[in-house]
């Protein structure tokens, strides 16, 4: 082989081979790994019906979850709107802590202490930071001890409320309603909805209203309550609360309540006040201490032990507050002032007492001190005078001579509120206490108490009736004697001569110009007490006889003015001493007759050592009413006795049982003070000889009757 210097380009295989070389065979695929066949399960009809079952049951659960999350969003959405709307809704907070419609009276006594409220008390605006920590603890701890942690509502404690409610046998929403203190207070504010006078009877059918309990409502109260979390804080919301909850006896928030029970600001309470206030929240009129002392503190008790328990107070803390239980101030053992302030309530304006809108402050004239004493008096004398069980009654009223109602007791139980008062309401036959109007009469016309009157049997002819013959109450007659003797022994038959021959309609001028102004008998028996009147008019007419013979109108409001101001809306104009009905000689000289009654006559069992005291026994026919009003240099104090429904007394007069009552009165009322002698004069001249005589037919001529006047005044003969 021939060389001919070229290089050869090597041999490639596959150019040295003019076929193509066999393509790759590609890797045989893997065989499919098949599944081993399940072996067939041959089910009877139970096992496909088993089957079929649980199939449906589980597309059930599928769907009901996908219902259950897919509700649960836009419940949440629904919730987080209305949260959101509440939320803007929501007012500044001082616009919602007062939420009264109507206002308050608060009454104060002669010395200026307040010792009664009516109407919707509120205190003033109080805080978290401004009341005692002791009730701020003790309000939390007994009504949502997680008020702090929760947002509005607490899941655990409704769920415990409806636990207890099913147990017990109720519905899940009836008694125990697990409501936060949040919720509380969207109960108070009625879940956003104010108080419309156009919508609602009164403002009770509007709180009902709030506090009714339904399903959808729950609802709403727990949105509500949640929208109050997002717009308000902890602090903000228990604020309100302290401010607007209920307590009982007509207060409204914790300041008025501490004020009507402790005589205290809300600042100032201890832990055992406090969980006595704190206790009321459940059920403010039943478990309020005006109401059951005892009571209340067993409550309170419980409070202190939650205290405790949740750390607000020591061990040795807890243990004084329980041995050293709250009580009642003075004021409020006395349960409102009784029948006094509802006295001043009804003869007020009604606009400023029972309607009033605004908060008002009354003076009043009772002296506690007096009115104590009155109390006091009245249980002693039943206590240990009365049989045990007796369903009789019995009235007070102490006055001073220009009318100034000093104490008043309308009724055995003195504690009550809105009772009927048997001193202002209780319309009586006055019996013999009416007699010194007819001998008032007799002396401004110019007779003496040493002029003489015959007593004798005498008859008169009442029209319509036939004759009348009145006798005296020992069935005998003495004949001549003096208009003293007359009015000491309290002799019928000399009172209906003198009223004749006065004149009956000088009596009822006389009866009238000193405040009696129910309505008189028409007849002769007009001397003898046959008219009805009032212990309140019959006392405020004997007071005109002390104050030298002028009217009286019986008061008891000072002035009267809106709370935080100075000047006073209105005060006693046209109240206190009148125009003059007798003259000033003729009171004095029946002052001293009147005298005689209790040293020497009806009214004896009235004495007190030291003390003149003038006065009057009383008693109606069939001893139904007895009577006995007299008075000191200062006081003038009535005194009624009787059944309510009008049955006879067994056993009582006058100047009995009722004598009695005015001593145990006046004798607590005068200890310590110095005698004051009665504004009396004494007749200097001897008895006369000429006798009045009886006998005059009913409705005498007015001319002889002038012919008698004109005799009198011309020395009796």
């Amino acid at each position: 082989m021939s060389n001919n210097g070229k290089k050869r380009p090597s041999l490639v295989a596959d150019k040295r081979y003019t076929t193509k070389p066999a393509p790759k065979k590609a890797a045989p695929k893997k065989a499919a790994r098949r599944k081993a066949a399940k072996p067939k399960v041959h089910r009877g009809p139970i096992g496909w019906l088993i089957a079929s079952v649980l199939g449906v049951i589980g597309f059930v659960l599928k769907l009901i979850w996908k219902v259950i999350w897919r509700g649960a969003v836009v419940m949440t959405l629904i919730v987080g709107m209305g949260v959101y709307y509440f939320a803007s809704q929501m007012p500044p907070i001082g616009e919602v802590i007062d939420g009264r419609a109507r206002g308050s009276v608060t009454m104060a006594d002669n010395a200026g202490q307040v010792f009664a409220w009516r109407g919707d008390q509120f205190g003033g605006m109080i805080t978290t930071e401004t009341v005692s920590e002791h009730l701020k603890n003790a309000v939390v701890a007994s009504e949502d001890k997680r008020f702090y942690r929760h947002f509005g509502v607490s899941p655990r404690g409704i769920a415990s409320a409806v636990r207890i409610n099913l147990r017990a046998g109720r519905g899940p929403l009836s008694g125990n309603g697990g409501s936060t203190i949040t919720q509380q207070v969207g109960k108070l504010l009625c879940l956003g909805v104010p108080y419309d006078p156009n919508t609602w009877e009164n403002e009770a059918a509007y709180e009902a209203d709030c506090r009714r309990t339904t399903l959808w409502r729950k609802v709403k109260e727990a949105v509500f309550a949640m929208g109050m979390e997002a717009a308000y804080t902890k602090d903000e919301i228990l604020t309100i609360y302290l401010n607007r909850a209920y307590l009982g006896a007509g207060s409204r928030g914790f300041e008025a309540a501490s004020q009507r029970y402790f005589g205290k600001s809300s600042a100032q309470v201890t832990p055992a006040e406090a969980a006595m206030l704190s206790s009321l929240l459940p059920a403010p009129t039943s478990r309020a201490p005006t109401r059951d002392l005892q009571r209340a503190q067993d409550f309170a008790a419980v409070v202190i032990g939650l205290m405790e328990t949740q750390g607000y107070l020591s061990a040795s803390a807890a243990a004084e507050a329980r041995a050293n239980p709250a009580t009642l101030s003075a004021a409020a053992e006395r349960r409102a002032g009784g029948y006094f302030a509802d006295w001043v309530m009804a003869s007020g304006p009604e606009f400023f007492t029972r309607n009033t809108t605004e908060d008002v402050i009354i003076r009043t004239t009772i002296d506690q001190r007096i009115q104590t004493a009155a109390e006091d008096a009245l249980k002693w004398v039943f206590e240990n005078k009365i049989r045990t069980g007796s369903e009789a009654q019995a009235a007070i009223v102490v006055m001073s001579a220009d009318g100034a109602v000093r104490a008043m007791v309308g009724g055995r139980d003195s504690t009550v509120t809105g009772a009927f008062n048997r001193a202002t309401q209780a319309n009586r036959q006055t019996g013999s206490a009416f007699k010194p109007f007819v001998y008032a009469a007799a002396l401004d016309l110019g007779m003496t108490p040493n002029d003489m009157v015959n007593d004798v049997e005498t008859c008169w002819n009442v029209r319509g009736s036939g004759q009348w013959c009145p006798k005296n109450y020992d069935r005998k007659f003495k004949g001549p004697i003096t208009l003293t003797q007359a009015l000491v022994e309290s002799r019928n038959v000399p009172a209906v001569v003198l009223s004749e021959q006065m004149g009956r309609e000088m009596v009822r001028n006389v009866a009238t110009g000193f405040g009696i102004e129910s309505d008189l008998a028409a007849g002769p028996a007009l001397a003898l007490g046959a008219s009805e009147s009032t212990l309140l008019e019959m006392t405020g007419a004997f007071a005109g006889i002390l104050n030298g013979g002028s009217s009286v109108t019986p008061y008891g409001l000072v002035d009267l003015r809106f709370q935080g101001d100075t000047e006073p809306l209105m005060d006693s104009v046209g109240a206190g001493i009148g125009e003059r009905v007798i003259q000033q000689s003729a009171a004095r000289e029946l002052t001293w007759m009147m005298a005689q009654v209790v040293e020497n006559g009806t009214g004896r069992r009235a004495r007190i050592d030291g003390w003149e005291i003038a006065g009057k026994s009383g008693t109606t026919s069939a001893a139904r009413d007895a009577w006995f009003i007299a008075f000191t240099g200062e006081y003038v104090t009535g005194v009624w006795m009787g059944y309510d429904d009008n049955r006879p007394l067994t056993g009582v007069t006058g100047g009995g049982l009722p004598a009695d009552i005015w001593r145990e009165t006046m004798t607590r009322v005068l200890a310590g003070r110095p005698a004051v002698p009665l504004p009396m004069t004494a007749p200097t001249a001897p008895a006369t000889g000429a006798v009045l005589e009886g006998g005059t037919p009913d409705a005498a001529p007015d001319q002889e009757i002038l012919n008698v006047l004109d005799s009198i005044l011309n020395g009796g003969n």
